[in-house]
């Protein structure tokens, strides 16, 4: 019988526990993940090569392994900070000789759902809350900015690369029901939360983006629109133009190369028509007022 075509596995009997070192070398290769990324498999080629340590100690039957190898190609995508969750319940499950179709369903299961989880938290929450921060130093030409970023950015991550590892491989399916019984509620509450974050960054960075314009009041004191614009909602031009990219991107498609490029169209344009508050002089006489 050929390997692909196994559906469980000629040895049988249970594995030794995987020792530490294997469990760390594993957890450092899995930061390769995305290394051999392909729209036709997507993550499968970093995954068994992050996973082939432990499986080649598991499997010392070469047509196993072989096997193993082969199921552990399939089709993956999930969030590369929490890719050794997945990989501490499969191989719990090889450990055990689990058949291949089990295995491949609960890698599977496990796995999609991470995806959106860890977005919510790191792409949209910790990575925005911690470059905010950090650029701020930066921008004031502090070099500590950068190395902060990395030190908090890349010790978060390996710090859950090794807990989730351990944590889950110990567990094994115990870990699989505990996640997929909070997973809703956990991806809910990081999404609000990413959300929240995101707003403040518009109204802290975008909020310097002002009109220029005002119009003259006879006598009496021009009448600036920018004013007017801040009883409404203030940030009011960040928020629009945030907004702008939304639907350029979600709803037509645009890359966000184009919405740069537009950017830089609309502040050249609005800077020589004197759109844009700021010390500088419109290149083109205007029929307003400039502040």
């Amino acid at each position: 019988m050929e390997s692909n075509a196994m559906t469980s596995y000629k040895d049988t009997t249970p594995a030794a526990r995987l020792d530490k070192q294997t469990l760390n070398k594993m957890v450092w290769r899995s930061c390769q993940l995305q290394a051999a990324f392909n729209y036709e498999r997507m993550q499968s080629a970093g995954w068994l090569w992050a996973m082939l340590p432990g499986l080649e100690k598991i499997h010392t039957n070469k047509d196993d392994l072989a096997a193993s190898m082969t199921h552990n190609m399939d089709f993956l995508n999930t969030h590369p900070f929490f890719v050794t969750f997945v990989m501490g319940i499969v191989l719990s499950m090889e450990q055990q000789k689990t058949d291949i179709q089990t295995i491949r369903s609960v890698r599977i299961s496990t796995a999609a759902p991470l995806g959106g989880i860890g977005d919510a938290l790191f792409w949209y929450t910790l990575i925005p809350i911690t470059a905010g921060l950090t650029a701020n130093m930066a921008i004031d030409g502090s070099i500590m900015g950068p190395i902060l970023y990395f030190v908090i950015a890349f010790g978060v991550e390996m710090v859950l690369r090794y807990a989730l590892m351990y944590w889950s491989y110990n567990l094994g399916l115990t870990a699989v029901k505990m996640m997929t019984a909070n997973a809703k509620a956990f991806t809910h509450a990081a999404s609000v939360l990413g959300v929240f974050v995101v707003g403040a960054l518009i109204s802290n960075y975008g909020g310097g983006t002002k009109l220029g314009i005002s119009i003259a009041n006879g006598e009496g004191d021009p009448i600036v629109i920018q004013n007017y614009l801040n009883m409404i909602l203030p940030c009011l031009i960040a928020f629009a133009f945030t907004m702008m990219c939304y639907v350029l991107i979600k709803k037509k498609n645009w890359t966000p190369v184009k919405c740069i490029a537009l950017f830089l169209v609309i502040g050249i344009v609005g800077a020589a028509f004197g759109i844009w508050a700021g010390g500088y002089t419109p290149l083109v006489p205007v029929p307003w007022t400039v502040i």
